[in-house]
């Protein structure tokens, strides 16, 4: 015992001053991390509330492929655990063969290396793949279920447009859904293995692994809560991550505008200052994981070894003991390698348990995102939103517009062939009202103008006819969403074939239910001047990146032949045919009329008041007029 003090002494100066400076280091993190903020992630009973929630969604019954992955992964464990009891026997007994130079024991040990060798390799591989296909199953179940909410109804567009407490939801569903699942995975087998703890005390007794387990104990309260600032920076880390994804796509998909207006530097400029965000914080985390990395290294690593060295030495050291009274050197080698590997060992993986610590504190952060995702989810889905209010100034008004209007108060009655505003107030999610009391009705076969300049409540009005926004009072009649039809100025196109940038969003099963033939979608691309496309492509299954394939005005005319094929009893066109000529913009708009479809137009022009039997006309300032077109009317526009 003497040399062990001796030992002791001579160390505990540099253990000590390693341990206290990372100490140090750590507390002024910490101090500079919760300095005037509140943690949002940590271990504690709020985490294990959200993970138990989330447990439910990646394990929705007992006997799932889940469990059974669940189940290879602790059977592999366990075989892997007496695979290294076995391990250390049989190298114990090389060992001492090679000592006490017997070649038959040495011969006979290794070979029985050789044999069990193929075995081991296929339990270690097992518990690879299972790990991995459990993360992948895992990743598999909480993408479907936050897709099954995401893409409900509205909820997509609502996310980004009337609500503002998710910033970047792809960055959440896709990176932080796997990072979770990979957290989780890795927490589950590193708590899992030292299940060979069972063995050690069969073979050492109860009083190592007991001082081990102590040491367990306040180690992990200690590590616990000098890693609390993990959980708040790693969702920090994933916020910038996205933001920086976001201004990086932004680039692309807006690098034609940005080259007319040569912002190549203001986009550089902003690009670096987003990503200069992330390396800061990024080197502030490197930082705090190294400080960390020290502290953890120093406890659950070193000192546990240590400890394991001072109870593995006590039956030796001490002379009086009866298990080593009549042993010869030989006996208590044997003894010592084998005892002392597997009290190493277990320290070891008593140390994977502290360590998990670290990713159980990472993984409270990744919790927080996805069970922010999933309220937020379940909040719109519901119908309701957050978002900031504010008031709004009406131009030509002297007072301060108040707000006393409430999302979602007004009524929706479901008729077919008629739309019907009633006492409907157009306030975007911001609050700002642009008409206060709007009503009008039309039914089918009276074609609408809408006129106005911009800002004024074109879109919105749109909006809260097609359900984007809630109603914030009065009365809309209107036909269901299958009925109505909007056709934008920048049509979208769908990935997929040629049929399906006409049929969007049937897919081909739903036009054979309709029982829409080929000749007939060939005949809207004729109607449309686009029957050439075909000819051109040869195929209506020529899968194209139809965006880029198109032209403007292809795209334009394209979106009226999807017009046709859906046949709505109302149609909205927003400016959706100004990449096209005026003959055949004068063409179209006569055709969707002639079969039925009554028409919502956003248009300047003056060539297409004729085609239109009222005009709704915006001005502003909270002022609007509903009238029938008459020879006397004054035409706005160019």
């Amino acid at each position: 015992m003497a040399a062990v003090s001796k030992y002791l002494t001579a160390g505990n100066s540099s253990i000590a001053g390693a341990l206290l400076f990372a100490v140090y280091v750590l507390k002024q993190r910490l101090s500079s991390e919760t300095n005037g903020k509140t943690d949002k992630a940590a271990v504690d009973k709020v985490f294990f509330r959200r993970i138990c929630h989330i447990i439910k969604i990646l394990l929705p019954q007992t006997f799932c492929k889940e469990s059974g992955y669940l189940l290879l992964i602790a059977v592999m464990l366990m075989a892997r655990t007496y695979c290294d009891v076995w391990m250390i026997h049989n190298g114990t007994m090389i060992e001492s063969a090679i000592i006490g130079r017997s070649t038959t024991t040495f011969k006979r040990y290794l070979v029985n290396f050789i044999t069990v060798m193929p075995f081991i390799s296929l339990v270690n591989n097992l518990l690879k793949l299972g790990l991995n296909e459990l993360k992948l199953c895992f990743r598999v179940r909480l993408t479907n279920h936050l897709y099954n909410d995401y893409l409900t109804g509205f909820t997509y567009y609502q996310i980004g447009n009337l609500d503002n407490r998710i910033a970047n939801p792809d960055q959440l569903i896709t990176q932080d859904v796997e990072k979770f699942c990979n957290s989780v995975v890795d927490l589950y087998s590193n708590v899992t293995y030292p299940v060979i703890l069972n063995h050690i005390l069969g073979s050492i007794g109860s009083l190592g692994p007991a001082s081990l387990l102590s040491y367990l104990v306040f180690s992990g309260l200690l590590l616990t809560r000098l890693r609390r600032p993990i959980g708040k920076m790693t969702i920090t880390e994933q916020r910038y991550e996205g933001e920086y994804r976001y201004v990086n796509s932004r680039l692309i998909t807006n690098s034609e505008e940005i080259a007319f207006y040569n912002g190549n530097r203001r986009e550089k400029q902003t690009i670096n200052g987003t990503f200069q965000k992330l390396v800061d914080h990024l080197s502030r985390f490197i930082h705090f994981r190294f400080s960390m990395g020290v502290v953890d290294s120093i406890i659950a690593k070193y000192i546990a070894m240590g400890v394991g060295y001072l109870v593995i030495s006590r039956p030796f050291l001490d002379l009086t003991n009866q298990r080593h009274v009549n042993s010869t050197y030989s006996e208590r080698l044997e003894d010592y390698y084998r005892s002392g590997r597997m009290l190493i060992s277990l320290a070891q993986a008593l140390g994977r348990i502290v360590l998990a610590g670290r990713e159980m504190t990472r993984l409270s952060g990744f919790t927080a995102r996805i069970t922010e995702i999933q309220e937020v989810l379940k909040e719109l889905n519901s119908g309701r939103y957050e978002r900031t209010m504010v008031t709004q100034r009406i131009k030509g008004l002297d007072y301060l517009e108040k707000i006393p209007l409430i999302p979602g108060k007004g009524k929706i009655i479901i008729a077919d062939n008629i739309i019907k505003f009633e006492h409907i107030p157009l306030v975007t999610p911001n609050g700002d009202i642009l008409i206060r009391d709007l009503s009008f009705e039309v039914s089918s076969g009276t074609n609408v103008l809408v006129c106005g300049p911009n800002g004024c409540g074109k879109s919105s009005l749109f909006r809260v006819l097609g359900e984007l926004w809630p109603l914030c009072g009065g009365q809309l009649t209107k036909p269901q969403r299958g009925k109505l039809f909007y056709v934008p100025q920048r049509p979208y196109m769908t990935l997929g074939s040629l049929r399906d940038q006409v049929i969007y969003p049937d897919t081909h099963e739903d036009q054979k239910k309709k029982g829409t033939s080929d000749r007939v979608l060939k005949e809207y691309l004729d109607n449309v001047q686009l029957g050439h496309i075909l000819e051109r492509e040869g195929s209506w299954d020529i899968v194209q990146d139809w965006m880029d394939v198109l032209s403007g005005g292809e795209k334009q005319r394209m979106a009226m032949a999807r017009l046709f094929y859906h046949k709505p009893q109302f149609a909205i066109l927003d400016e959706c045919t100004s990449a096209v000529s005026v003959d055949m913009r004068s063409y179209n708009r006569c055709s969707p009329h002639h079969v039925g479809i009554t028409l919502f137009t956003v248009s300047h022009r003056k060539s297409l008041w004729k085609h239109h039997e009222y005009y709704l006309h915006m001005d502003g300032r909270g002022n609007y007029e509903f009238k029938p077109i008459t020879k006397e009317t004054v035409e706005f526009g160019s």
